[in-house]
Parts: C-alpha cells; structure tokens; sequence
C-alpha cells in the first residue's frame, strides 16, 4: 500500500480575464497550499477494476469522483491492466474552495506514477491533471504559484510569510458552474495580480494582505449572503486580511500573530459548523 497526502488550497488572488472560445474563462490565479490535508491510500489489486472508499458517505465513490478519474486516465493512456483500491481519508470540507477533490486526483496521479512505475515527469503527471479538472495541476505541483489559461499553466512562485490561516466553511455548498455562470465580465474589479506576485517575491507580509482579492466573491455573496457574514465576523474579530476562497464558500483570514488565532477561531465557531486554525503550507512543491 502506498500514501500520498493531498493539501487544501487557497487563492491569494483570482481573476477572470476573459471568455475562451472553448467555454472555459480566462483566469490569474495565485494560490497555495495550506497544513490541512486529505490522505490518499492506494492499494494494487490484480483486477483492473478501480475500486473508491471514502471516510464520508457524501464523497461519490465512481467516476463522479476525480481520484477514480485520474486512476481511470492513467489506465487508458498506459494500457495499465492492473487495478487499484483508493482510500480517501478525507478532512477537506467537500465543495468548499478548497480543491478537495483536485487534490485527491493529483495525489492519485502522482501515487499511481510510483505504484505503476509509469516514469512520469511532474509536467507530464500536470499535462494529464488538466484533462480532469482546472485546479488538478496546480495540484500536482503543490506549493505556491501562479496558474494561467484555464488553471493548468503553472509558474512556480516563493512561499508566502509565514503566518496562520483561519479557514471557515458555512454549511452549504457551492456550484462552481453556476457561478461562472452568474459573472459579468464586464463589471468586475480585476485582482492585481502582479502586486501580489511583487508581494511574495520580497516577502512583504503587509503588501500581500492588501493585495488578495477575488472576482468570484461578490457573485458568491450576492448568491449566499451567509459568506458576507462570515467574512465581516472574521474581520471583526481581527484577522489580518480575509477573502473568499475559489467560487466559495469557504472563506479565510490570514493572521501574523498567533496570539489572535483562538480569539477568531472561538468567534467563528459560533457562526459557522467548519473552522480550521492552519499554518501556510505553501513553502515548497510536492516533490521537492
């Protein structure tokens, strides 16, 4: 049996640029790992059947899950006969922002180059992630960068300050679909990108809270005015920057001190089922 741990994600920065001619959205993502992970287990059967078992009977355990799709992918690119059983440990919130599921495909990928001695490149194993999902290949580097195109062109960038992050789940979820869907281009503030890539390149921890920005935000709000209130408490009770994550609608805050941290962690608890105290895990890729 092999172990492969798959991290949650923020998005320091998100911005939609434009439509493509494919359907997909333009976008700049800056985004990073954080200390809360899934752990993927997985186990060689002869059988080439793909077998999924989750911690949490809402995580689908067929092709609706991206980890059996990434197993599936590699099978049909390789002619792997073999099967494979994959065991989701899960403690992402599902459809939270997070990449949750992304991060259980990338952790396959990279899992299954090993288990299957595939010989894959960490570009090649990212070329494949895009096949299955946007955040897929940000995923399979890990760390800190700057995603492109559709999300799978990615620019690895220096580990932002150290510092906490408070992350906060309401208890719904969210389509990223429907609020794509609800975007109008032509009314957004843009994120400043290049600010926030300056911000981490000189380590400049106040620069990089007054950069984070989200385009997705105010249709999420509009649509689920719960995140509106989760991000005025987080800010009340003292974080230091606070921003909606992905589409949402899990919302986090970055704090310096860790003295702050229970203080916002206790409040929150008292407005929303899911609150994680984490530490930024976005120092180094995932082979690195």
């Amino acid at each position: 049996m092999l172990y492969e741990k798959a991290p949650a994600k923020i998005n320091l920065t998100l911005d939609v640029l434009h439509k493509r001619p494919d359907g997909f959205h333009e976008v700049e993502m800056v985004m990073t790992t954080v200390d809360l992970a899934d752990r993927v287990w997985l186990r060689p059967t002869d059988k080439g059947k793909i077998t999924i078992k989750a911690s949490e009977r809402y995580v689908p355990n067929d092709r609706k899950n991206l980890a059996y799709q990434a197993a599936e992918l590699l099978q049909i690119e390789y002619g792997i006969t073999n099967g494979v059983e994959i065991t989701l440990e899960k403690s992402i919130p599902v459809a939270a922002g997070l990449a949750g599921g992304s991060s259980d495909a990338a952790a396959t990928l990279r899992g299954l180059n090993r288990l299957w001695d595939l010989k894959l490149s960490l570009r090649e194993l990212a070329a494949l992630g895009a096949k299955i999902g946007s955040d897929v290949s940000f995923c399979v580097h890990g760390g800190t960068a700057l995603a492109t195109g559709r999300g799978e062109k990615i620019e690895t960038l220096p580990a932002p300050p150290n510092c906490w992050v408070i992350l906060a789940k309401p208890a719904i979820s969210v389509s990223t679909g429907d609020i794509y869907g609800n975007l109008d281009l032509s009314t957004i503030d843009h994120a400043d990108t290049g600010a926030m890539i300056d911000a981490l390149r000189m380590g400049d921890y106040e620069k990089m809270c007054s950069t984070v920005g989200n385009v997705l935000e105010n249709v999420t709000m509009q649509l689920y005015p719960q995140v509106v209130v989760l991000k005025e408490q987080m800010k009340k009770f003292g974080a230091d920057a606070v921003l909606m994550s992905g589409s949402g609608p899990t919302v986090f805050g970055l704090v310096k001190h860790e003295s702050r941290v229970p203080r916002i962690y206790n409040g929150l608890k008292g407005f929303c089922p899911e609150v994680y105290a984490v530490r930024m895990g976005g120092g180094h890729s995932i082979l690195d």
